[in-house]
């Protein structure tokens, strides 16, 4: 059966599967939705409109599901959803904000780990097997692609995209896209440093494929004859090119729709 603290408070529209944890001074609000194997340390605070999956663990302090952060947002207004997958881990005082819009969704994936204070913005799209360090701080519409680890104290731009399997170093600043299985560092400028080696294994990739986004990077970063989308160009018109290797090329051309890189800003209204 549910484990609730007494000195929990929840709405009685939440809905909680038979073995959900519930901890001291924890708040549910209304439409809340808590699958099984889910644990709930003390003080956590889960707002309205969210859905959470399986076998999610909640640290204390974390708070999900807040209206966004916005100077012009009116206090009467009711933000969207927040929609969590399965086995993730939130860490002490981590926060998610929900959408800005009220059919709108901020989305993280399964088996993911943010640390402490980490915070994602609303609106921001997070795929599966990330990992987000201490003091993380996501702006709204970001969008993470599966497998990406950020280090400690990293800042990312609303609106940037970082692709699958890429590796922040700390202190890093994310105001452009960043392409799959890159490795990013850096402050005004951040560059693309390297491959993701550890990335790509955690992956499962094959040597081949492995051999094929380091001869890719090699081409995209290594040479210095044009601007890095007529490289990218050059490298798709050699055809048959490995899926992953596909994908960067593809990320490169819609980051360059931007002036700052950032492809997502195309669809701001």
């Amino acid at each position: 059966m549910v484990s609730i603290h007494p000195s929990a408070i929840i709405d009685a529209s939440a809905q909680l599967a038979p073995d959900v944890l519930v901890g001291p001074n924890c708040v549910i609000g209304r439409n809340v939705s808590i699958d099984s194997g889910t644990v709930l340390s003390a003080n956590v605070i889960i707002e309205a409109n969210v859905t959470i999956g399986r076998n999610n663990r909640f640290f204390s302090n974390t708070v999900i599901g807040s209206v966004p952060q916005m100077l012009d947002w009116d206090k009467a207004r009711e933000g969207g959803r927040v929609a969590i997958g399965h086995g993730n881990a939130f860490r002490e005082q981590v926060t998610v904000h929900a959408s800005m819009h009220p059919d709108g969704t901020t989305t993280i994936g399964n088996n993911s780990l943010f640390m402490v204070a980490v915070h994602i913005g609303h609106d921001s799209k997070l795929g599966d097997q990330i990992v987000l360090t201490n003091l993380v701080q996501l702006a709204g519409h970001c969008r993470l692609e599966d497998g990406v680890w950020i280090s400690g104290l990293v800042g990312v731009h609303q609106f940037v995209t970082v692709g699958k399997w890429c590796f922040s170093s700390g202190h890093t600043s994310i105001a452009c896209d960043v392409p799959p299985f890159m490795v990013v560092s850096g402050s005004y400028p951040t560059k693309i440093r390297g491959v993701n080696t550890r990335g790509m294994k955690r992956a499962g990739l094959d040597a081949q494929q492995q051999q094929a986004i380091a001869a890719a990077y090699r081409q995209l970063y290594r040479k210095k004859q044009g601007t890095l989308l007529s490289r990218a160009q050059a490298l798709a018109e050699q055809g048959d090119l490995d899926e992953n290797v596909q994908a960067i090329v593809e990320s490169i051309e819609k980051s360059s729709q931007h002036r700052f890189g950032r492809y997502l800003e195309v669809f701001r209204s």
